[in-house]
Parts: C-alpha cells; sequence; structure tokens
C-alpha cells in the first residue's frame, strides 16, 4: 500500500519558485496565451533563445538591443526597445515576472558561422550597455517602466564546449569570460545593488557521481563543465566579485537532478559564496516523451523535488510553442496544453498557497508535497513508476477538489482514486474543519 500521509500543521517554510519556464508561448507579436502562465500562477519566465529565430532578431539579445556597439550607451537613441518592451509588459500584465537574461542566443550552426557568440570587444563598454537596458526597465530611463525585474544573468552556457571552434555560446576561453563576468557583475551590481546579478546559465554537473566525485564513465565535455565551474568560483572568489545567484542547468532524470543540486550547493558554500541563491533555470526530464503522461509524471515530481533540495528556484525549458521537443507544455500544432502543463498548474496552486506542509510518503518512485493558507489546503503527488494501490491521509482537512492525470483523464475532476495508476499524477484540494 503507497501511503501519503499530510499534516497540515507541520510548517515547513515556503513553496519555492521552483514552477518557472524558460522563454513564454509567444507567437509572433501574439501574447494571448501568455494567459495560461497567469492561470498557472507561473512565477518567472527565464528570456533566453527568445532572441533567436522564432524572435527574428528582435527580442532580448543585447544585439538586437543595442544594435550598433560603437554606438553611446549614454544615448536613449542607440537603442532599439521596440518588441522587447511589448514582451516584457505582457510578462508583467500576466503577473509573470522576467528572468531577464543579459548575453545572446544559441548559435546552433556556429561551426559553419558564427556571429554574435564572440566576447564582447569592450567589457566594461557592454556593461554600461546593460546598465542602460536595466535603468529602462526599472527606472523609467529613456521613455521607459519602473517594472519589478530583480534577476539580471550574464551570458548562458559559456562553458558548452572547450573547443572555441566547437562552442556554440562563447567564441572565447574561460578565462576570458572569468573577466569579462567580474567586469560586467561588478560595474552592474555598483550600479543596481539593488538588484540581483549573477550568471552564467552552467552548462551544468553531469560528471558528478554519488559521492561527489567525477564519474568514471563521464566524457572529456563534461569534465570541461567542471573544470570551467571550478576556475570560475576560483576567480571570482579572488577578485571579489559579485555572484547574487549561481545558475546551472540539466537535462536528466529526477534523482541525478536532486544530486546536482547538492553537489552544486556544496561547492558554492565551500568557496563562501553561502548566501550566493542557487537556480536550475534549465531543466526537463526526458523532453523526448513530451506530450505524453511519463512527461507529466516526470515533470510533477521534479519541481516537488526541487521544493525538498537546496534550489531557491528553477525554471522548465521551456513554454514555447515550438517544433522542438523542449517547447513541453503546449503542442505546436493545436496550441493546446499538453499533460506535463496541468502538472505546472497543479504545482502552481500549492505556489499559490504559500506555505508549505508535512508530507510522508513511504515509496521513493512517488513524489508528493503538499500547502496551506492557514485554511486550505493543496496536494501534489506524482507516481513515475508502475501502478500501486494509494492511502490518503489528510490530518482530518476534508478533500474538497480531486483533479487526475493519467490515460483517462487529463486534469479533470475526479473521485479520489484508490489506485496509483503508471504515470499518474493527482491533484488534491482540502479545506480545515471548522
Amino acid at each position: 500500500m503507497s501511503i501519503v500521509r499530510v499534516d497540515f500543521n507541520e510548517k515547513m517554510g515556503k513553496i519555492k519558485p521552483v514552477n518557472g519556464v524558460g522563454q513564454p508561448p509567444l507567437a509572433g507579436t501574439d501574447y494571448s496565451m501568455f494567459s495560461y502562465l497567469k492561470e498557472a500562477n507561473i512565477p518567472f519566465s527565464r528570456l533566453h533563445d527568445v532572441g533567436g529565430p522564432y524572435g527574428q532578431n528582435r527580442y532580448v539579445d543585447i544585439p538586437n538591443l543595442f544594435r550598433d556597439f560603437d554606438a553611446d550607451p549614454c544615448d536613449p537613441q542607440s537603442y532599439d526597445f521596440t518588441f522587447t518592451d511589448m514582451l516584457i509588459t505582457a510578462l508583467v500584465e500576466n503577473r509573470i515576472e522576467p528572468f531577464f537574461r543579459l548575453g545572446v542566443t544559441i548559435e546552433n550552426d556556429a561551426k559553419i558561422k558564427a556571429y554574435r557568440i564572440y566576447p564582447p570587444k569592450n567589457y566594461l563598454k557592454w556593461a554600461r550597455i546593460c546598465e542602460g537596458v536595466i535603468r529602462h526597465y526599472t527606472q523609467g530611463w529613456a521613455n521607459g517602466f519602473y517594472y519589478p525585474i530583480r534577476y539580471w544573468e550574464i551570458w548562458n552556457e559559456p562553458d558548452n564546449y572547450e573547443e572555441i571552434e566547437e562552442n556554440q555560446m562563447w567564441r572565447g576561453t574561460k578565462e576570458q569570460f572569468y573577466e569579462f563576468y567580474d567586469t560586467a557583475a561588478s560595474y552592474l551590481k555598483e550600479k543596481f545593488p539593488h538588484l540581483k546579478i549573477g550568471g552564467y546559465g552552467s552548462c551544468g554537473f553531469y560528471a558528478i557521481d554519488g559521492s561527489f566525485n567525477p564519474e568514471a564513465n563521464s566524457s572529456p565535455r563534461y569534465d570541461y563543465f567542471i573544470t570551467f565551474f571550478d576556475g570560475f568560483i576560483d576567480y571570482i572568489k579572488a577578485h571579489g566579485s559579485p555572484l547574487d545567484f549561481f545558475s546551472w542547468h540539466s537535462y536528466s532524470e529526477i534523482e541525478p537532478n536532486m544530486l546536482r543540486a547538492e553537489y552544486a550547493r556544496r561547492r558554492l558554500d565551500e568557496a563562501g559564496f553561502r548566501d550566493t541563491e542557487l537556480t536550475c533555470n534549465e531543466w526537463n526530464c526526458m523532453p523526448s516523451a513530451r506530450g505524453t503522461l511519463r512527461h507529466a509524471a516526470l515533470t510533477a515530481g521534479m519541481m516537488i523535488a526541487m521544493q525538498n533540495s537546496p534550489l531557491d528556484s528553477a525554471m522548465f525549458y521551456d513554454a514555447a510553442i515550438s517544433l522542438n521537443v523542449y517547447g513541453g507544455l503546449f503542442n505546436p500544432f493545436t496550441k493546446k496544453p499538453f499533460p506535463a502543463y496541468y502538472a505546472v498548474k497543479g504545482f502552481g496552486e500549492l505556489y499559490r498557497l504559500g506555505m508549505q506542509v508535512g508530507v510522508l510518503c513511504d515509496l521513493p518512485e512517488v513524489y508528493a508535497a503538499a500547502a496551506t493558507d492557514g485554511e486550505n489546503g493543496r496536494l501534489l503527488i506524482a507516481n513515475t513508476g508502475g501502478e500501486k494501490p494509494l492511502s490518503l491521509q489528510t490530518n482530518g482537512q476534508k478533500i474538497t477538489l480531486c483533479r487526475v492525470i493519467d490515460e483517462e483523464k487529463t486534469f479533470e475532476l475526479s473521485p479520489l482514486p484508490q489506485t496509483l495508476k503508471e504515470n499518474a499524477v493527482i491533484y488534491i484540494e482540502t479545506k480545515k474543519n471548522l
């Protein structure tokens, strides 16, 4: 018997914003699908890859916002905010905070020719350009806005490959990136001490095994991710560079991802960065399974596991309307949600209530988390294994609603199942007995 026991009196801290997403469901200049994110109570949308082929080189990327690097960064006329203004405004209107990546979109065909992924020719000027972008969106500069955008991420995956000609994100050495980050982060933190400046969107820690040691079957590329990270931490520690948050990525399944979160937290703490927030701002368990119950169960299970991990936040990659398998929340042909969207929506209801409460779950393939606002309760259960009987105990609270994602239902109302079907997700609402 699979027992899930909820104690709504055991307060465990806030539900974390681990239900963020990568690029939003943008369709040209049609932002209507952002309402799906609002409905699911999505806290963040990380703005990376928005400036690529689907964005038609109009959005977010620094070369899109500041088209002539030789122009004056103090002159508002040097910037082109037109389309990014529309995007940011649409997100804010739907109560989604932009997690703003300062940098460029990946160039997947860089082996043929690279365009924008070279190190900026003047690191300080690049930082001053970013200053203009931040002032525009947070301080009203250049006919701008006063949006509460807190997180500003410097670059993305500069560790993509050690061989410079193979790297699709940074056509420079790791040492060049360390200096670049130090210059930009130090400048921006001085100008905006109240904002969170960090990076660097690490490719991740796939080379680490259960003892936090390099795996024997790792690859030179995965080993380089660790080498790059170690060098980065050593450099910014020696130079006193700000690191308000450290971002990293992973496309493994749940338990390996939790191991990597623990590793990143431990390494940051050992280096003295105990106050640095930790965000996995690209993750997707088995993206090739998108549109399936398996993907929905893994997505729900991953968010639940992240809630109980050292992570401070996380963002699913991604919510785009895309033919690419990484666009895992929406069917690109029908524009309707995949089952994984409803898993995210279910967790969003826990996030809405705010306070995590104690849950005892006795099987490793079943993940469960619950929340309360003092009167109402929410519970999300994900079965990432085979079918098993379910016994639910809610500490006296009355179950008022149940929704199920399985082979018969897609987040539809249902009586509480007595059986957890394979790859099923169950969302439950309760109310305190008065």
